[in-house]
């Protein structure tokens, strides 16, 4: 009941009935993406696994649920000068897509060092690609500029209301269609989008749903903002996990503050693991952040906490599928 008076009492950046109208909105473009299990990953994990499979949804990630959501959020007079973002990967697919759809530009600021697969996508959907150095700073005023020229409307990829709300209608599909009797539920941690979305949703669906953070160590900023209480920046991220590198956000953070129960870091060779097993066992394409659910349920951290003993019943988000093969092949080999 802890988590349910926290909602009352707090005001944070969306909620239940934000994420239903999102639900709504997104409906008739969203795929409800499907849960899978395997006795052998049961085995392993010495607990029922529920994997929801956002691999598999349109753009081939989550991302396309709160780029949908904001797209058809916009009105008319601000969607016709049409959208703008930075983004390294999925959202920047997500948001190419969503635009498409809507028939409006969307401009889409990448770093020069981003997956060549997820480039791809955002070309196949349409995006107009504006390059820019591979830092936060010229991320940022690259798409300053853009804004400025074409008068199109900034869509974070993370810290906007929009976005979160989109997000938790994954939340939605799993407890209220799929598996309803989860007492836990294990979401990969960046910027926070994804978790908050999920956590505000499954909070509300069932107060004593335990929500738990997997995040690699080497980008374990919201372990240690938990840690401390406030939000941490790291001045470098070194992680195979290319999705997990943002930080979090003054929108998501409150959520994760309050209503996360748990950060679980992990290795990066516990991920690459993890994705091993989602393709020999699940059958399963997955890149490195969306294995990292599985990984932290694997992981000896997770296993011989007291804490989460009582963990039974696990639903993982597998976040996304658009994997950049050379590199993978890379990271096998080492």
């Amino acid at each position: 009941m802890e988590a349910e008076s926290q909602m009352r009492e707090v005001k944070y950046a969306a909620d239940i009935s934000s994420i239903r109208e999102a639900q709504a909105r997104i409906k008739p473009f969203v795929h409800q993406t499907p849960v899978l299990s395997s006795e052998s990953l049961n085995a392993l994990a010495g607990r029922q696994l529920f994997f929801k499979c956002e691999c598999f949804q349109k753009g081939g990630a989550f991302k396309f649920r709160g780029a949908c959501n904001a797209v058809f959020s916009l009105d008319d007079d601000q969607a016709v000068k049409g959208v703008v973002t930075h983004s390294s990967g999925n959202h920047a697919a997500a948001l190419s897509l969503a635009a498409k759809l809507r028939g409006i530009p969307a401009y889409i600021v990448i770093p020069k060092n981003a997956p060549k697969c997820k480039v791809e996508n955002v070309i196949r959907y349409g995006g107009q690609v504006i390059w820019s150095e591979p830092t936060m700073q010229s991320r940022e005023s690259t798409a300053a500029k853009v804004l400025q020229e074409t008068g199109a409307v900034l869509l974070h990829p993370y810290n906007d209301m929009r976005i979160i709300s989109g997000q938790g209608t994954i939340s939605l599909e799993l407890l209220e269609q799929q598996v309803p009797q989860l007492d836990t539920i294990i979401v990969p941690i960046s910027g926070g989008g994804l978790i908050s979305g999920v956590a505000l949703a499954a909070k509300s669906i069932n107060p004593a749903i335990r929500v738990l953070a997997a995040e690699p160590e080497g980008a374990n900023d919201a372990a240690q903002s938990k840690a401390a209480g406030r939000i941490i920046t790291l001045p470098e991220t070194n992680t195979v996990a290319d999705g997990l590198r943002a930080f979090l956000g003054d929108l998501t953070w409150p959520v994760v503050r309050d209503l996360v129960d748990g950060i679980i870091t992990v290795e990066d060779k516990e991920i690459i693991h993890a994705m091993k097993l989602c393709y020999e066992i699940l059958k399963v394409a997955v890149e490195p952040s969306g294995a990292i659910g599985l990984a932290a349920v694997l992981s000896d951290s997770f296993k011989k906490n007291s804490a989460w003993k009582d963990c039974s019943n696990i639903g993982i988000i597998l976040s996304g599928g658009n994997v950049d093969l050379g590199i993978l092949w890379d990271a096998y080999r080492k």
